[in-house]
Order: C-alpha cells, then structure tokens, then sequence
C-alpha cells in the first residue's frame, strides 16, 4: 500500500470520526441534554416564590409545601443528571453542588413541616375547646371567660 493512500485513508477516516463526533454532540444536544435547563427552570422559580415569601412573615404551612416542591425538583435534578452526565458532559462538581443543595433543602423541609404539623395540631386543639380538659385563665373552657356561676345564696 503506497504511503499517500495510506494518509489519504487515515485522513478520510480522522474526517469520518470527527463527523460522526459532531453529529453525536447534535445528536446530544437534540435528545434531550437541554432538560436539565428546564429542570433548573422550575427550580429557580420554586427558588424565588419561597424569596419573596420569606421577606414577610412566613407560614409554615407554605414553607412546608415550598420546600416540598423543591426537594422534588432536587431529587428530579440528581437522578436526570447521574443518569445523563456522561452524555450530556454533566461536570462532577455540578452534581456535587446539587446534592449539597438538596440535601440543606431537606433539612430545612424537614423543619418546617414539623412546624406546621404542631401549628395544625395547636389548632385543632384551639378549636376543640382548649385540649384535654384544661381549664382556661378564668377556670372555664379557654380563653371565653366562660365561667359557672355558683348557685346559691352569696
């Protein structure tokens, strides 16, 4: 085999794996690489609607489901991502960054939701006349100052 086909055949097949690469980063990018912009989306979106509410006093019961939605967008993130960073060249320390993320997303849920279950429990005990047999300030049910007035000659 004379050397010019043999460059001419290295160079033809340099120029079909450089093809076939290009085509695999479109080809990357067409199927579905761009669903972790969508994912982040969301994320920033749940991200900024909790912002706005913790400038005021917030509810626990919305920090609850606040932060509910973003653990699951957490959770949607990392399992695209570990599924998808060689195809998509997810870099480690991304993945990294989001899993320190959710997991302090996680935490704070967790807070939270315990929060606003003792605040629905505080409730209901309110609206049930006080929770078990307490007497209130003035020795009847609650705070009504519902009070018996004893009988009889004072």
């Amino acid at each position: 085999m004379s050397p010019l086909f043999r460059t001419s055949r290295l160079v033809a097949a340099a120029g079909v794996a450089l093809a076939m690469f290009a085509t695999s980063q479109a080809y990357a990018q067409a199927s579905g690489c761009g669903d972790l912009q969508a994912h982040l989306g969301k994320r920033k979106a749940i991200a900024d609607k909790l912002t706005v509410s913790a400038g005021k006093q917030m509810d626990a019961k919305i920090a609850c489901q606040g932060f509910t939605q973003l653990v699951a967008n957490g959770t949607e993130i990392l399992k695209w991502a570990n599924a998808n960073k060689d195809w998509c060249q997810i870099p480690e320390s991304f993945i990294a960054s989001i899993t320190a993320d959710h997991s302090k997303a996680t935490q704070i849920r967790g807070r939270a939701c315990n929060v606003a279950a003792k605040q629905t429990e505080m409730e209901k005990q309110a609206k049930s006349g006080g929770g078990g047999g307490q007497q209130g300030l003035l020795g009847g049910n609650g705070l009504s100052g519902s009070m018996q007035v004893p009988q009889g000659a004072l």
